[in-house]
């Protein structure tokens, strides 16, 4: 328990933090960087400070977990889960091809004829909702194909991405720290029953046919002549992937584009000028951060951070999106500015669990840009209807409605 918790931490509910995380976060921030919030049934830290204290920890106070609804939701091995020497092994299979030289050798190649077709379907029609239409479409199908699941359509692809968000991030408990919804998990349970059943085939087939795709590679790269990876270590990993890879990179994108419209002036100079694009991504991401606070660390003895008591064991919340935010690094933290002094963020993360494919993302996320910004120069927002945002564990626009002349 903390040694002060303001009494109304304790009415904050999950479904304000879906709707809209800031303004609890903002007073957390002022009045309790690292505070027991019931609803969650774990310590959160909101300020960048904080964040970076706990995630960057090297001392053996803090390793890496997830939430019961993550692991509940993942299953074990998971690699955001694991430490140690399992977490050493699984960032192997995971990390070789999401280093920035293995990226450059395939994205262009890769994310580009998909950003194209995608914007063949609706380039003439002066109008459109780019999440749905393109951000989230190409986000989807850039990883699946290099996962090597060119035959998954992209709908589904989404559909998963969706059904284990809702699993996720069904973190609420009672007060005897059971889960206030236990049906929340249905969804992801189903998309999980679904992804094995149509892997299973794959998995087959790479077993005794490896290709480049990166599934294959998790099957055999590391492992003795003959062998293969269990498929309880791998299908863990592919959920994280699915969920945690799968689409944000799209919500990136999605964001990077809500951002600029708020600001026409900077969208018209990254269009004459592609070479902001990845300025206006970094933006993007502190101000709207795709990954919100997905992820946590758990004390490994008892500590008493700033006053606040943590028995071994505690969970506590990493909210990378309000350490975006902190006021002591960033003037008007809620508004999109192109040319804000830039200063380090931590949308993708810190410490030894930080996300694997910033680089991958990020590049993807730029590809697509560049292919809407070419083809649609005149874009602009659709005055009909707002940007709505949605999400607490991943935030995002909902949609991104805009129009242009043909």
């Amino acid at each position: 328990m903390t040694t002060t918790s303001p009494d109304w931490i304790a009415d904050i509910t999950m479904e304000e933090l879906e709707q809209n995380p800031y303004p609890f976060y903002e007073r957390l921030r002022t009045e309790a960087p690292l505070a027991y919030v019931p609803a969650l049934g774990c310590h959160v830290a909101s300020t960048k400070e904080m964040c970076k204290r706990i995630a960057g920890a090297d001392d053996g106070d803090f390793e890496g977990v997830i939430t019961p609804a993550g692991r509940r939701t993942f299953g074990d091995p998971a690699v955001l889960d694991a430490n140690g020497e399992q977490h050493d092994e699984l960032r192997a299979m995971v990390d070789p091809g999401l280093q920035p030289s293995q990226v450059d050798r395939y994205v262009d190649g890769l994310a580009r004829p998909i950003a194209r077709r995608y914007l063949e379907q609706f380039e003439n029609d002066g109008h459109a909702d780019l999440v749905a239409q393109f951000c989230e479409p190409v986000s989807v199908r850039s990883l699946g194909d290099l996962m090597g699941l060119q035959s998954v359509s992209s709908d589904k692809l989404r559909e998963w991405f969706r059904k284990l968000n809702v699993s996720f991030t069904n973190a609420g408990v009672d007060a005897d720290g059971n889960f206030a919804n236990p049906d929340g998990f249905i969804p992801g349970d189903e998309a999980k029953a679904e992804i094995r059943e149509i892997l299973d085939p794959l998995l087959d087939k790479w077993t005794v046919e490896p290709d480049d795709s990166a599934l294959s590679h998790w099957l055999h790269d590391g492992m003795p002549e003959g062998q293969v990876r269990d498929r309880e270590t791998i299908y863990p990993n592919v959920f994280v992937y699915l969920l945690g890879a799968m689409q944000e990179p799209g919500h990136a994108m999605a964001s990077t584009i809500a951002g600029l419209l708020t600001r026409p002036d900077q969208l018209e100079r990254v269009i004459d000028d592609p070479s902001l694009i990845r300025r206006a991504i970094t933006e993007a991401v502190r101000w709207t951060s795709p990954i919100w606070s997905a992820t946590a660390r758990r004390s490994t003895k008892d500590l008493t951070i700033d006053g606040v008591e943590l028995p071994a064991g505690s969970v506590v919340m990493m909210s990378y999106g309000s350490a975006n935010h902190d006021e002591n690094d960033y003037d008007g933290p809620s508004r999109y500015d192109l040319d804000r002094t830039p200063i380090p963020n931590l949308a993708f993360g810190a410490g030894k669990h930080a996300c694997a494919g910033t680089y991958f993302a990020t590049e993807v996320v730029r590809i697509g840009l560049e292919e809407l910004f070419e083809a649609i120069p005149n874009l602009e927002s659709n005055t009909d209807s707002e940007t709505d945002y949605w999400g607490w564990g991943f935030r995002s626009p909902l949609e991104v409605p805009v129009t242009w002349e043909v």
